[in-house]
């Protein structure tokens, strides 16, 4: 039996950098992993996702955009097997990037499944784990639970793997659907459906709400609509999906508003479950909440010396969400001061084109609250660089409080937004004003100052439109 400090469970973005941190803290770690290390996200989600889009990006400048630009190229061609194959080159450099970390902080990696054994009266306790050469034990102080999430999935909605896929099947197949319907207008949904739709894939994008990407502001969702319809990509919004069923070498999707719709494929992206099957939570009594592991703001559950981060503890489903608790979890293991992370201020992003990135209060949230605020939009048509690049789509809005300044919300939709929005994520962090934020200097030119006037017309201090 081996005995460590911290024994992380997953190794996805939460658990590799709790048990790297935990290593750097001085602390012994282990980090049990039963497939590929780096998770989903570095696997089959975020960083090969990024590879995709990237070529779907080059593949529609190569198609409608070169002549803008006086360049020519004619009968522009793809390999669509190839594009993938490239994707799962990038996702196979990132898990031995995790590999090269763990060596190189001393992390002990174990490969295999893991079970949660017992709880010591003194915190921790022990953990099973089936690898390929049989069942060991280990013990520690501290075990934190980050096993992360899968697809969530309905009666009447359940993945083959070969006609009705989730993420998963969708991003590692060679074979380039004919025609898709997306089920889900979040960030997975939109952005295989932006993918698909690049290489000629017929998409259609199913959502049960009133708008796509219907978290995000309602200005944002109108714009994107716009743009999807340019595209070519159809919509139908405001009903559910009730049923999908295999019709040869097809789906049906069966519609709450009696509509049946036809596709090569069906991507199910309507949310996440947490991975907390056949982990052995109920042998120590660790406690559950709408399916999702309860803890405290230190990432503590309820049995002692068990903690859970990440997807499987049910805060916002990001990469960056879970690497923050990573962070906050091992300081307070390891008895350092760190804030409480801030919820509130968390940015979100979706890698289509135009991307959506935001942080804080939507405008309907905002008037929801009795906020008493302004509003600062400024579009990227009038922006010099986004008109000499050729990305004038979106805008920059944001919500400015009227009593102290402080900004409420950002929100962008516009030509790599993620790339921005963390100067409004660093500016909230701060507590900047937005008076303040007007004594920043943006190079120019670039596509960020439309941030800078964007507050400034919140201000009525804009001298740019």
């Amino acid at each position: 039996m081996a005995a460590f400090d911290v024994l992380v469970i997953g190794s996805g973005p939460g658990g590799y950098v709790a048990a790297i941190r935990a290593q750097q803290a001085g602390l012994t770690a282990a980090c049990i992993e039963k497939e590929k290390l780096g998770g989903v996200c570095l696997n089959w989600g975020c960083i090969p996702s990024k590879a995709l889009l990237k070529a779907a990006e080059h593949s529609l400048f190569l198609k409608d955009e070169t002549a803008a630009f006086g360049l020519a190229c004619d009968n522009p061609r793809h390999d669509y097997a190839a594009v993938v194959k490239r994707s799962r080159r990038v996702a196979d450099q990132s898990e031995r990037g995790v590999k090269f970390l763990f060596q190189k902080y001393g992390v002990t990696s174990i490969a295999g499944t893991a079970t949660i054994e017992s709880a010591s009266a003194s915190g921790g306790g022990t953990v099973s784990v089936t690898t390929k050469a049989g069942v060991e034990v280990h013990e520690a102080k501290h075990i934190i639970i980050a096993t992360g999430a899968r697809a969530r999935t309905f009666p009447g909605i359940t993945p083959d793997g070969e006609k009705i896929l989730t993420y998963r099947e969708a991003i590692a197949s060679p074979a380039q659907p004919k025609s898709a319907i997306v089920l889900g207008s979040g960030a997975i949904g939109l952005e295989f459906a932006y993918f698909w739709n690049a290489f000629g894939t017929e998409v259609t994008v199913v959502e049960g709400a009133a708008r796509l990407c219907p978290l995000e502001d309602g200005e944002v969702s109108t714009e994107l609509a716009k743009a999807y319809k340019k595209l070519g990509i159809k919509t139908a919004v405001g009903t559910f999906c009730k049923s999908v069923t295999r019709d040869g070498d097809g789906v049906v999707v069966t519609l709450q508003d009696g509509r049946e719709l036809r596709a090569e494929v069906c991507l199910i992206a309507v949310g996440i479950a947490p991975n907390t099957e056949g982990l052995g939570l109920d042998k120590v009594g660790i406690q559950l909440e709408k399916g999702f592991i309860a803890h405290d703001s230190s990432y503590r559950t309820n049995v002692p010396g068990f903690y859970a981060i990440g997807d499987v503890c049910g805060g916002p489903a990001l990469a960056h969400t879970a690497y923050a608790e990573a962070h906050t979890c091992i300081d307070r293991i390891a008895g350092k001061h760190s804030p409480d992370v801030d919820y509130g201020n968390m940015p979100a992003a979706t890698y289509c084109q135009p991307q959506i990135a935001s942080v804080g209060l939507t405008e309907e949230a905002a008037k929801a609250k009795g906020l008493d605020f302004t509003v600062g939009r400024y579009p990227f048509s009038a922006n010099g660089k986004a008109r000499g690049t050729g990305h004038t789509d979106g805008f920059v809005k944001v919500l400015v409080a009227k009593k102290y300044g402080e900004i409420l919300g950002a929100h962008i939709i516009g030509h790599d937004a993620s790339e921005l929005l963390s100067t409004f994520v660093m500016a909230r962090a701060a507590e900047m004003t937005a008076e303040a934020f007007l004594h920043v200097v943006f190079a120019h030119p670039t596509m960020g100052e439309a941030m800078y006037e964007a507050v400034a017309v919140a201000l009525g201090k804009s001298a740019h439109i």
